[in-house]
């Protein structure tokens, strides 16, 4: 794909336009400046209390004692605010994030009008999204266009170097394709509606909580695993979706909020007409939480997602994973035993001699350590090693927004590699079909 923004001085002229900034990702993706990025952002979004959080959070980074970045915010409120957005398209990069169930129309919109889409995940929360999606990159590839969705946990140290150690057999051996009991790949995640963001609590709009304008759980933080299954099983293959998916069973259930919790963490009083319907005996039920077992490529995956009220006492949300090859299982934990870190693990199977494997393993670190140095190992268990990872490569959640942008902005000027897109599609497949597996049960 050739570029289709103009070069200014060697490098790309991007100007950013956020549109209805619902979710603070949004204001994440403006933490750090760029420098092909101009400073000035437009805005376009309905007046209200999301809106004036997104521009605290961007004010907050402009006023932080390190680092502090120069954004102005050039805001427009009218309730016209997409149709001026898109007659005045005063930027070519279009940041959404908030409300889902307006994501797929605002995507449209959007790439219709020439812009590229640096879309917050999930790009498509309903079954019938997962056509709409498609039209849309049709429509990208077609005006030679950019529609790309932030995968943040891709630059986490913790899942980097499990793909890193799964592509040496010496260490992993062959991929293990496992069974619907036992899955060759599991990924589970737990979240928390009550957090903060860059040392604020977050406040949350109540519509975070309704399903049909959030998305499920099965759609929408489980994007996020499914991607790092394909990410971390076949690195930059083209996946065919249609050849290369089975799904094999979708289960959902929800979380219960009490009207305190609610209250905590919207600020409102009441829970608002469209809410109404999740409550019962004043208790609001979530569909917040989901599990999906499939098959990719003959290899058995189960992605799961949770989400409680509020992290334990020093913790926050967490991250299981385990990858399960001939040789060893690559294990990610993240609980109270690990300061609530993300630590990975290198524990042998029974197959292999300990001392032969030991030094395989010893030589494996040292190439690691190559491309991130520092890296070591530290013995736990007769069959298991700890990687010791330095605190200079965990920065954290937040700075992984960066990260995607600044990946992002190198995809506008040299093209998206050939992988990415078969790969969304493939992922919103998964999640959106998971999602009409469990409706058809309930209508059943």
């Amino acid at each position: 794909m050739e570029p289709s923004l103009p070069l200014l001085a060697g490098l790309l002229a991007v100007k950013l336009i956020t549109l209805d900034p619902g979710h603070f990702h949004a204001a994440l993706v403006q933490k750090i400046s760029y420098p092909q990025v101009d400073q000035k952002v437009y805005v376009y979004a309905p007046e209200g209390d999301e809106l004036r959080e997104h521009l605290k959070i961007i004010q907050g980074y402009n006023t932080r004692r390190d680092n502090p970045t120069q954004w102005t915010e050039v805001v427009y409120t009218g309730e016209d605010y997409m149709e001026k957005m898109l007659s005045e398209k005063k930027g070519n990069v279009l940041v959404i994030a908030g409300n889902n169930g307006k994501k797929i129309e605002y995507i449209r919109q959007a790439l219709a009008a020439g812009m590229h889409v640096l879309a917050d995940k999930p790009m498509a929360i309903r079954p019938e999204d997962f056509e709409k999606l498609k039209a849309c990159f049709r429509i990208a590839e077609q005006n030679g266009l950019l529609l790309y969705d932030i995968m943040t946990e891709r630059f986490e140290i913790a899942t980097m170097l499990q793909k890193e150690f799964s592509l040496l057999p010496a260490v992993y051996g062959e991929q293990q394709t496992g069974t619907i009991e036992h899955p060759a790949v599991v990924k589970e995640s737990v979240h928390h509606f009550l957090k903060t963001v860059s040392g604020n609590p977050l406040r949350r709009p109540a519509w975070f909580f309704d399903a049909e304008q959030q998305g499920a759980g099965l759609v929408d933080v489980t994007t996020h695993l499914v991607d790092l299954v394909q990410w971390e099983l076949f690195p930059e293959q083209i996946l065919d979706y249609q050849k290369d998916v089975t799904l094999l069973e979708a289960h959902s259930r929800s979380t219960p909020l009490s009207p305190e919790q609610f209250r905590e963490v919207t600020g409102l009083d009441a829970y608002p007409a469209f809410l109404q319907k999740n409550v019962s005996a004043d208790t609001l039920y979530v569909e917040a939480n989901g599990v999906i077992a499939y098959k990719i490529k003959n290899i058995h995956a189960r992605v799961a997602v949770s989400w409680n009220y509020s992290h334990p006492e020093g913790g926050g949300d967490t991250h299981y994973s385990i990858l399960k090859g001939s040789k060893a299982h690559l294990i990610i934990r993240q609980g109270k035993e690990q300061g609530y870190q993300p630590v990975l693990f290198i524990r042998a199977t029974e197959s292999v001699e300990r001392t032969a494997y030991e030094k395989d393993l010893q030589e494996a670190v040292s190439f690691v350590a190559g491309k991130y140095p520092g890296i070591s190992l530290r013995k736990t268990a007769e069959d298991t090693w700890e990687v010791h990872i330095p605190d200079n490569y965990r920065n954290g959640h937040e700075a992984h927004f960066g990260q995607v942008t600044e990946n992002f902005l190198q995809y506008v000027e040299h093209g998206l590699p050939a992988w990415e897109t078969p790969a969304m599609i493939a992922k919103y497949y998964i999640t959106t079909c998971a999602l009409k597996r469990t409706q058809d049960k309930k209508n059943k």
